[in-house]
């Protein structure tokens, strides 16, 4: 069974074998192998040794985004956050229920984030301290130019929080060329193509420092990981971490190094014009245009068939191995197809035989898309 889901993703076996062993998450050696980890991934995110550290936290994408939110962001603090999609509306209700003021600023679900919105919102208003980017918009597949957005946040001389849990491992990242990003945040199971259970920000230093008492959370206070871990040793947690995927994602990181960077986005990339082509080739309309469409998920319109079922179309891809979300995040009815993970364009061209055939299983004639 291939998984086209935007994570969790698809695995190599050997990533999946690395989960067989008893790891002692307190022994010596652990503590060790995890400093060497946060280390790889500092450096996957263009991490200074001397200005940025890398902070584990237990569990999914919210949870360290939330972390970053509650730590960076004072109480009643102000954040901006591009309305992006289903995620961006998902970082303005982790702001408010943290108790910050989230001030959306719409962004149509077909468009990327202008960097001059962003500039004349932040001119309009000096009490926002911060801007929150999802880098890559799962909701609606888009990708953000998270370098651009931050050069108008520098200018301003303002803070951002990036969202790359859908990003980070292909999409470029180079934090030492953006000062101005407090935290990075991004999760293990989606283009670093490892395991759910663990998530990371690449963070800087002054500003944790500077960030002690925010939090008002135990569980979700990077400055207090930071604080811990100076205070026990490099690669020590204060709870109990999932260590086996911690030991998967080790594997998973060897996997990308031997594979490269810019060779795996390219396979993502091919992954998607193979989906995209190939669907439009059925006579469905995809959700995006060629122009803007990323390289991490392709939605596509439902068609417009009285038949039209989403959960019906599901169970038939699986019967045939493939397996995609059975929800939509878009305001009108799509499906949704990852394009990342352990999967190849032959893989993808597989997926589109299938989608024809679960199309036709489920009695669908007519694949326009439906009317708004």
């Amino acid at each position: 069974m291939l998984l086209l889901i935007p994570g969790p993703v698809t695995t190599r076996p050997e990533v999946r074998q690395a989960l067989t062993r008893d790891i002692a998450p307190w022994d010596n050696d652990f503590r060790v192998f995890m400093a060497r980890l946060l280390m790889r991934i500092q450096r996957l995110a263009g991490g200074s040794d001397s200005e940025h550290v890398t902070l584990p936290l237990q569990g999914c994408g919210h949870f360290v985004t939330e972390a970053a939110l509650r730590t960076f962001v004072p109480p009643g603090g102000r954040i901006l956050v591009p309305a992006t999609g289903a995620y961006g509306n998902r970082m303005i209700r982790l702001a408010r229920e943290a108790g910050r003021i989230a001030v959306p600023l719409p962004v149509g679900l077909t468009a990327r984030t202008d960097p001059a919105a962003v500039a004349r919102a932040l001119a309009e208003d000096p009490s926002l301290s911060h801007v929150g980017l999802v880098y890559s918009e799962t909701g609606s597949g888009i990708v953000h130019d998270v370098r651009a957005v931050g050069a108008t946040v520098r200018a301003a001389g303002r803070r951002m929080i990036i969202d790359a849990v859908s990003a980070f491992g292909a999409l470029p990242l180079d934090l030492s060329a953006m000062p101005e990003v407090d935290a990075a945040v991004f999760t293990a199971n989606k283009c670093l193509e490892a395991l759910p259970g663990i998530g990371f920000a690449v963070a800087r230093i002054d500003r944790l420092l500077e960030s002690g008492g925010n939090a008002g959370s135990w569980s979700f206070d990077l400055a207090d990981i930071y604080t811990s871990a100076l205070n026990s040793g490099p690669g020590s947690f204060r709870f109990t971490p999932p260590v086996q995927i911690i030991a998967a994602l080790d594997v998973a990181l060897d996997v990308l190094a031997a594979e490269g960077q810019g060779a795996r986005l390219a396979r993502y990339a091919e992954n998607m014009r193979t989906l995209y082509d190939g669907v439009a080739e059925l006579g469905l309309t995809p959700w995006l245009p060629a122009s803007l469409q990323g390289p991490v998920i392709v939605n596509v319109h439902a068609p417009g068939d009285p038949a039209w079922n989403l959960h019906a179309f599901v169970d038939s891809l699986k019967s045939r191995g493939f397996l995609i979300s059975n929800f939509h995040s878009t305001p009108t009815p799509t499906f949704r197809v990852g394009c990342i993970g352990a999967i190849t364009p032959a893989d993808m061209a597989g997926a589109v035989r299938a989608i024809d055939a679960a199309l036709r299983e489920i009695g669908i004639t007519h694949r326009e898309a439906i009317q708004a």
